[in-house]
């Protein structure tokens, strides 16, 4: 069974079970030795005075009385003294009897044919042994209290330095280089260890970053120049007046390629950044935007036999992020693309956001919480996609507070639902310009 229990709370259920399990056990010992020795006693002193009694030159000397813990029997005994048919059927020696509806004990001696019979109340050691009981019941009570009790002091400051460990790793930006180490601030056990242990890896994760930062920059650097010269040059060709159409069609499919390069760039080094620090501004509506997408993916989806339906009449008049917006829409407006053969694509603007919808094959249940992630396709045996344009969606819609959803439609086909960030009256949020 998995305990879902702060260690606090382990620690003390352990330290209460292991007080629990000593003091019940500490409460049956002294319970049964005392229950043995007063039984033990009880023999020893019954024998004694039976022994005492039967040592009388006249028996007779023995004064019975009732009201007195003991009673005295003789076989042949006269009055009081006269041995009932019960106590004449007993065994000889020590036993526990039910005499006249009252618990006693009784030791029962032989001599010279001639039975012999004491008998003690049983109330008195009764009461001893419910004292007792009480006595045994109220200290296991207050043991396991106290056990609690202990044990939550000693939980807290055992669990002081991890859970002062938790909170600074919690609360200090523990990647930027000039947070001090955690190490020093502990003793050398296990503690120390795992503050050593994290210091370790955000060390790692440090050079890890670092190395990520030098690869954006330097991808931006090599990357902007080479497509620069294609975006011109194609600028160019698509100038010259004696290229004909297939030769234009050609250029214009490079043009276009080498744009979405660009924009793909600049997506991964805006979210390569942290927000604050990305430079984004709010350029353009949800509606320019769409228009911009619908144009580009409504031919090629009509060129693949497919109808493209375009509703851009519930479209909000908050400004946002060209790339980033134009990075989601045109990933999910691809998708639905590739993955359908036959039917409708349609694009649906709304004042929150957007909705893409296709009658594709449709992504399975048991794959659709996993469809955002990096490298998972629908349909591993359909292009040559690595499957990133779902994980990038998602990157960018938790960048910026979007929020995508996937649902599927019946009879066949995905719907993908964004909804933009929004304030506190339900409103698409514009983003703050740098």
């Amino acid at each position: 069974m998995d305990f879902k229990q702060s260690l606090t709370k382990r620690i003390v259920i352990v330290f209460a079970l292991m007080s629990a399990l000593v003091a019940g056990v500490f409460a049956l010992g002294i319970v049964a030795t005392v229950h043995v020795v007063e039984r033990k006693l009880t023999t020893t002193t019954l024998a004694g005075g039976l022994h005492r009694l039967l040592a009388m030159d006249d028996i007779s000397q023995w004064s019975h009385k009732p009201e007195k813990s003991e009673l005295f029997f003789a076989e042949g005994g006269q009055g009081p003294l006269a041995l009932t048919r019960q106590l004449a059927a007993l065994p000889l020696g020590f036993q526990e009897i039910k005499f006249h509806g009252d618990d006693f004990y009784a030791m029962v001696e032989s001599v010279a044919g001639r039975k012999y019979v004491l008998l003690r109340d049983q109330e008195s050691l009764e009461q001893r042994e419910r004292l007792l009981f009480i006595v045994v019941i109220v200290g296991f009570i207050l043991s396991i209290l106290l056990a609690v009790l202990l044990g939550r002091l000693l939980a807290r400051r055992v669990m002081a330095p991890v859970i002062r460990l938790a909170l600074q790793v919690r609360h200090r930006d523990q990647v930027i280089e000039l947070a001090p180490p955690l190490r020093p601030d502990y003793a050398a056990d296990e503690v120390g260890e795992l503050a050593l242990s994290f210091d370790q890896t955000l060390g790692r994760l440090r050079k890890t970053l670092s190395r990520e930062k030098l690869f954006t920059s330097d991808v931006s650097h090599e990357l902007r120049t080479p497509l620069m010269v294609l975006a011109s040059s194609c600028e160019l060709l698509l100038a010259n007046p004696s290229l004909d159409a297939r030769s234009s069609a050609q250029v214009s499919r490079i043009a276009r390629a080498s744009n979405e390069m660009r924009q793909l760039v600049e997506t991964f080094l805006m979210l390569a950044r942290k927000p604050q620090d990305a430079g984004i501004q709010a350029t353009c509506t949800l509606r320019e935007v769409a228009d911009a997408q619908a144009e580009v993916w409504g031919r090629l989806i009509r060129e693949k036999g497919l109808e493209f339906i375009y509703d851009p009449q519930g479209a909000g008049i908050a400004t946002l992020n060209l790339t980033l917006l134009q990075s989601v829409m045109g990933n999910l407006l691809r998708n639905a693309w590739h993955y359908t053969d036959h039917g409708f694509v349609r694009l649906t603007l709304s004042e929150c956001g957007f909705v893409v919808e296709d009658s594709g094959i449709g992504i399975p249940e048991e794959q659709r919480h996993a469809m955002f992630q990096p490298f998972v396709r629908g349909d591993e045996g359909r292009g040559e996609g690595l499957g990133l344009g779902l994980s990038l969606v998602q990157r960018i819609c938790d960048q910026q507070q979007w929020q995508v959803q996937l649902t599927t439609r019946e009879p066949n086909g995905c719907r993908f639902t964004v909804t933009l960030s929004q304030d506190e009256g339900g409103h698409p949020r514009e983003l703050p310009a740098a």
